[in-house]
């Protein structure tokens, strides 16, 4: 029999203290999630899925006001009705944002979407609604200084008052959240990542435009004013950490749009007066 113990230095009946840990034992923590969680090849899929959605959002929509709401419309007209229009791109917006969301916690397997996207809302929302009020009257005054067409495509969609109080409510709503999202949200921060702040702001302000071009008959003066509003947000964004912060703004500056057009149309009663007639 051995009546020597393990531990010489043991006294009986006494607990002993567990073993030390060694490196082999101790807690390992995970790693902390990838920032951004996508790829670049990620963005290119989203960027692939957002526009084969919203044009086949697009043409059902068509097709379905065509048989079913306005069967003696030409498809030519139904494609400049505002409702139409929104029905589309509203129905495909939610599908994109379904997308996004699998993609970021199922495929990239994040446990926060929203901080994934860095959401993180504002301490003082109202500083970014009143930024984005600033924002679009400064710009609104530039504008009369810069050479703009005064029949836009986009102009055709405020036919009459149904129509552009649906492009009003759209336009502070689903339209400026699923830009911030796919544009400040996921665009940017993967841009930041490979080339930088200096470069990815630009960019981002410059695809930011470039996606409202067939809205403003691709004239360089609008063109510019959308890249300075893109250059806004993107700088908010990048700043200040935040896509609810330059959501709220571009949902503000998209607000006053309304409110001028509203008052310039006698709340949305005269609509010939944008076109000019």
């Amino acid at each position: 029999m051995n009546l020597i113990p393990e531990n010489p230095e043991a006294v009986p009946g006494q607990a002993q203290d567990p073993a030390p840990a060694t490196p082999a034992t101790l807690p390992i923590e995970p790693a902390p999630p990838a920032d951004p969680a996508w790829s670049g090849w990620d963005l290119l899929g989203l960027v692939a899925v957002t526009v084969v959605t919203l044009v086949a959002c697009s043409v059902a929509a068509l097709f379905a006001a065509k048989f079913v709401f306005y069967p003696h419309a030409a498809l030519t007209e139904l494609a400049r009705n505002a409702l139409v229009v929104v029905a589309g791109q509203g129905v495909g917006y939610l599908f994109v944002l379904g997308y996004m969301y699998v993609l970021v916690t199922r495929q990239r397997r994040h446990p926060d979407f929203l901080a994934a996207i860095h959401w993180n809302w504002p301490a003082r929302p109202g500083l970014y609604l009143a930024g984005g009020v600033v924002l679009s009257i400064a710009l609104q005054l530039l504008a009369h200084l810069l050479p703009i067409p005064k029949n836009l495509p986009i102009d055709t969609f405020f036919s009459t008052s149904v129509q552009a109080w649906v492009l009003a409510i759209f336009g502070i709503t689903l339209a400026p959240l699923m830009e911030e999202l796919l544009f400040r949200g996921f665009l940017y921060p993967t841009l930041e990542r490979y080339t930088g702040f200096s470069v990815a702001v630009p960019v981002t302000a410059l695809a930011f435009a470039l996606v409202h071009a067939s809205q403003l008959k691709s004239a360089w003066g609008p063109l510019l004013v959308i890249f300075m509003v893109g250059l806004a947000l993107t700088i908010v964004r990048a700043k200040k950490d935040s896509v609810a912060a330059s959501f709220l703004m571009h949902a503000s500056y998209n607000a006053t749009l309304s409110v001028l057009l509203f008052a310039a149309t006698d709340g949305f009663r005269h609509m010939e007066k944008i076109r000019g007639q």
